[in-house]
């Protein structure tokens, strides 16, 4: 294998694909297949320009040299709510201003309301919703902020910023537009299911095309691609990709959500374990939340799973291997559990799904 450190540029197309690499000097690469893994970069906000600082982007945020007293976050999404919960825990006051009227819309809304009342009471981050930043002035070391919440104009005063407000592809400066690689209208490349870009024996993996933008989701992706060019068979299946709020505590889920299913219309039947009722949970003094388990009225396959929870993380990976074996809720119900573990909540929601607990 050969390392090339530069920025590249696919410049032509044909049996050969040929890429420029602007490095120390400009090298051409010539290559039979290519892999176009530029991930992405944090979403900008022409309102808060980010200096990395005083108002950090995720990645500055990393790198804040101590504890601010008062930090603010914008955004209460998956990056927003990590940073935020961090530095509480170091001790920071936490507000955190979301625009969007919901907490943390893409969760179940189950989970979605028992983080939030954790988060405010237990953790105590200050979460304000449908707040828009309008201007941030910073002098000195300290930064005032002006922001609309129920159409009245507000203020507050805080020593940190950060601006966690999703990210968006690095699709740009790639040299598609060279060979006719398509992106759709957020800048993602369309890909096929074999992550194939519309141009032959160039693929795109990861952040910089649909699906969740995770770490495990592009590298499971980067093996497909790997193993389709190898003459193989390469597959992700995106209905699977378990999703991870490294918060505490962690939120996990895999699948639909409640209400996905009720605005789809299809039948479903739930059944929710609290890790309150959980002798391992009491055992390590970690009881807040609970596993909800969704599975077809009818079929009884199981359709999402939702945690959030001590280890909520590690626990999910159950879920997603019955998920893509078909299983159904009765099938985790009758296979044993360790006791005491925190697993015996995944199998006490199997058996609620038909009322059948043993702990509760």
């Amino acid at each position: 294998m050969t390392q090339i450190h530069g920025r590249a540029q696919i410049v032509s197309k044909g049996d050969v694909i040929n890429l420029s690499v602007d490095g120390a000097s400009e090298v051409i690469v010539k290559a039979k297949n290519v892999i176009i893994a530029t991930g992405s970069q944090p979403r900008q906000m022409d309102s808060v320009p980010v200096d990395n600082d005083y108002i950090c982007d995720n990645k500055g945020a990393l790198s804040i040299p101590n504890t601010p007293k008062h930090l603010l976050v914008i955004g209460a999404g998956v990056i927003g709510l990590e940073m935020g919960s961090v530095w509480r825990r170091l001790g920071a006051k936490v507000t955190i201003l979301e625009a969007l009227p919901t907490f943390l819309a893409v969760v179940d809304e189950t989970v979605a309301k028992e983080a939030k009342k954790i988060f405010t009471k237990n953790v105590g981050l200050d979460i304000r919703l449908g707040c828009a930043v309008q201007k941030v002035i910073r002098k000195g070391k300290k930064i005032t902020v002006t922001y609309t919440e129920d159409n009245n104009l507000k203020t507050l005063e805080c020593d940190r910023i950060v601006v966690a407000v999703g990210r968006v592809p690095n699709s740009n400066g790639v040299g598609l537009d060279n060979v006719g690689i398509k992106v759709d209208e957020r800048g993602f490349i369309i890909v096929d299911n074999h992550n194939l870009t519309t141009v032959e024996n160039i693929y795109a993996i990861g952040d910089v095309v649909r699906g969740p933008m995770l770490a495990h989701k592009s590298s499971e992706e980067g093996v497909a691609v790997a193993e389709t060019i190898a003459g193989q068979y390469g597959d992700v299946n995106l209905d699977t990709i378990p999703w991870v709020i490294y918060t505490s505590p962690e939120i996990a889920w895999v699948g639909r959500t409640e209400q996905d299913l009720k605005a789809d219309g299809v039948p479903y039947k739930v059944g929710k374990f609290p890790f309150v009722a959980s002798g391992r949970a009491q055992a390590i003094g970690d009881t807040a939340g609970f596993v909800k388990m969704i599975a077809h009225e009818t079929t009884d396959r199981i359709l999402g799973v939702h945690i959030i929870g001590p280890y909520a993380s590690e626990l999910i990976s159950e879920a997603v291997v019955a998920m893509e074996f078909g299983a159904t809720a009765e099938d985790i119900a009758r296979i044993v559990h360790a006791h005491p573990s925190l697993s015996e909540a995944m199998h006490e929601a199997a058996l609620g799904i038909d009322n059948r607990y043993l702990s509760l």
